[in-house]
């Protein structure tokens, strides 16, 4: 276990990435999360692994990805914030109602982060749409708790981030990891 290596996770639009901005711009070191990105490459390509056409393929990226993330955090010094992590693959796969891969398994049980995992709660006051999450408020909230089976399941600890404003959020996380 890394315990430098800190996720936070939850379902769309609940105020994660926000928080990641915020305390990378205080210093804190952070791996970007999957799903955007794959999403904006797969459309700038014409690619079909997208969370809308081929979510297998899509779910394979991510894994890919988060593996990467976490090899290239692994060695290096002081805290670390993931925005996801491997098991949120395996959540995501859940939620879909698709099978979770042996390889899918083995990489989170391999690789994992500290005990404590930071999950936002579905925030209806912040939840907004964009051109990459397509996600209605009710699949937020379904893919927040995919998270939290996804997380628990794996012996992980969950810390709830309070609603409030980003400022006190990054109190409570460095608070947390320091």
């Amino acid at each position: 276990m890394a315990d430098h290596l800190h996720v936070i996770t939850g379902g769309p639009g609940s105020g994660k990435t926000s928080l990641i901005d915020a305390l990378a711009a205080e210093g804190v070191r952070h791996m970007p999360e999957a799903g955007r990105a794959i999403i904006q490459d797969q459309v700038d390509i014409g690619g079909t692994a997208l969370p809308w056409s081929d979510r297998e393929a899509f779910a394979a990226l991510m894994l890919a990805w988060e593996m990467r993330s976490y090899r290239e955090a692994a060695w290096a010094p002081g805290p670390i914030v993931f925005d996801r992590g491997i098991p949120d693959v395996i959540g995501y796969l859940r939620l879909c109602g698709l099978p979770v891969p042996a390889p899918a398994l083995r990489a989170a049980e391999l690789r994992r982060y500290a005990h404590t995992v930071f999950i936002a709660p579905p925030w209806p006051a912040i939840f907004r749409r964009d051109a990459e999450r397509k996600q209605t408020l009710a699949e937020a909230e379904a893919t927040y708790h995919a998270m939290v089976d996804a997380y628990s399941a794996l012996g992980y600890v969950l810390v709830q981030l309070p609603l409030v404003p980003v400022i006190d959020r990054v109190r409570f996380v460095r608070e947390q990891i320091a």
